[in-house]
């Protein structure tokens, strides 16, 4: 039986199934369907329940699925529901949904085998040593981000395309060379593979329901992609408005992302510090401002090309064009520090605890970082960087513009009490 939530009401059954359908779920899964009065779930789904064990109302999720739950919980409010899910409900399923809706409390999940876990046992993969990346409502580009040499990738596919989506995105980033095998209809009776190379991939769309497994092999002459800030300044399409490498590295450093933080990035140039902000962890989040529609376009495109798609660009002029956006993290200005008003934003719109990160080559932005770490404290360096270059038959160094960097974290209540305190005594 269904067991009851915290109050008192039966929790909602979250139920997963795979390929196999009735046959292949466990006599607690069966139980939770053959008890609800209302079922809803995908058309595939509905279809694998039979209707003398499953009496209850079949409802089929509308499209698009995530706007649409709060209103069908709340049209069958008082009656037993149960939520049917490919798979294990809460790795990119409907559980996440419904638990941020109804709280995990009143939820009674029923896991079924992932698509991953089979595809892993078909292929003889670790599971923990596979990247699994969801192209499930999301941009085919998003894979880009994990693309590396001998790295093993499974591709959750949103449709039949997918396969072919995957193998030409493997071929314009430089991975042609990469083996595809694609699963169908894992642990069903109509179970089937095949598989190919990225850059002779012909096979005609199959079933929808699949995986894409994907060995990955980067071509030789393809640009190498390290997984830490300081991409090379060749990955970026750009008109001179980039950050280059070296201080990239160190600002991004500087700034600290760490899993689920939102950056705003004030002047975005051609993107390259918000981008590697995404790239250090799939959660991050970031927000670019630039007030030059060509170069917000550019943005957008080296985001996609390098596996972030998912960066919001914002164009428009700050700080007018910070007005209304979510709570930052973390604030990277690389650009119009003098702007009336500029610095305030930023600093006002940190929480305690938040990080600031500005850089500028002007002595009057200089002037303004100085008076500021003055007044709020934090790191103030100067970055120098030389490289090597012919000077006749000979080899000497070419100077580029030194980068003043001021990096701050806001204090908290308990920083300035403690502040205060050692000033008194």
């Amino acid at each position: 039986m269904t067991p009851a939530s915290p109050t008192g009401i039966p929790a909602v059954a979250v139920v997963g199934i795979g390929a196999d359908g009735w046959d292949g779920l466990p006599a607690a899964s069966r139980a939770a369907l053959a008890e609800a009065d209302v079922v809803i779930g995908g058309p595939r789904q509905l279809e694998l329940l039979p209707a003398e064990q499953c009496p209850g109302e079949r409802v089929p999720w509308p499209s698009p699925l995530r706007p649409a739950v709060p209103g069908l919980l709340a049209a069958h409010a008082g009656r037993r529901l149960a939520v049917l899910a490919s798979g294990d409900p809460m790795f990119y399923g409907i559980g996440r949904a419904l638990s941020e809706e109804l709280g995990a409390a009143a939820l009674h999940v029923l896991p079924h085998p992932s698509s991953v876990s089979l595809a892993c046992a078909r292929l003889g993969w670790p599971v923990e040593d596979t990247e699994v990346v969801t192209l499930v409502g999301r941009p085919a580009a998003r894979l880009a981000a994990a693309l590396h040499d001998g790295r093993r990738v499974l591709v959750l596919s949103a449709n039949a395309a997918t396969p072919a989506e995957v193998a030409a995105l493997l071929r314009e980033r430089g991975f042609g060379p990469s083996r595809l095998r694609v699963l169908e209809q894992l642990g069903g009776a109509d179970e089937r593979s095949y598989e190919g190379v990225a850059d002779t991939w012909s096979h005609a769309p199959g079933d929808a329901l699949n995986v894409v497994a994907v060995e990955c092999r980067r071509s030789p002459d393809a640009l190498r992609l390290g997984v830490v800030p300081g991409l090379p300044d060749a990955a970026y399409e750009s008109d001179g408005q980039l950050t280059k490498r070296y201080v990239r590295a160190a600002t991004l450093a500087a700034l600290a992302p760490a899993p689920g933080e939102l950056l705003w990035d004030v002047g975005g140039g051609s993107g390259s510090i918000a981008v590697e902000w995404l790239r250090a962890h799939p959660s991050c989040r970031a927000v670019t401002v630039e007030k030059n529609p060509v170069r917000a376009e550019r943005i957008t495109r080296n985001a996609e090309q390098l596996g972030v798609p998912g960066l919001r660009v914002v164009t428009g002029a700050a700080p007018a064009a910070l007005a209304g956006l979510p709570t930052p993290d973390a604030v990277f200005i690389g650009g119009g520090l003098t702007a009336p008003g500029l610095l305030d934003a930023g600093w006002e719109a940190l929480p305690p605890g938040g990080r600031l990160v500005a850089n500028t080559v002007t002595l009057e932005s200089e002037a303004l970082l100085t008076e500021w770490y003055r007044r709020h404290g934090g790191e103030l360096v100067r970055l120098a960087v030389a490289q090597a270059v012919p000077v006749g038959g000979f080899t000497g160094w070419r100077q580029a513009m030194p980068v003043t960097q001021w990096s701050v974290t806001k204090a908290t209540k308990a920083t300035k009490a403690t502040k205060a305190q050692n000033s008194r005594s």
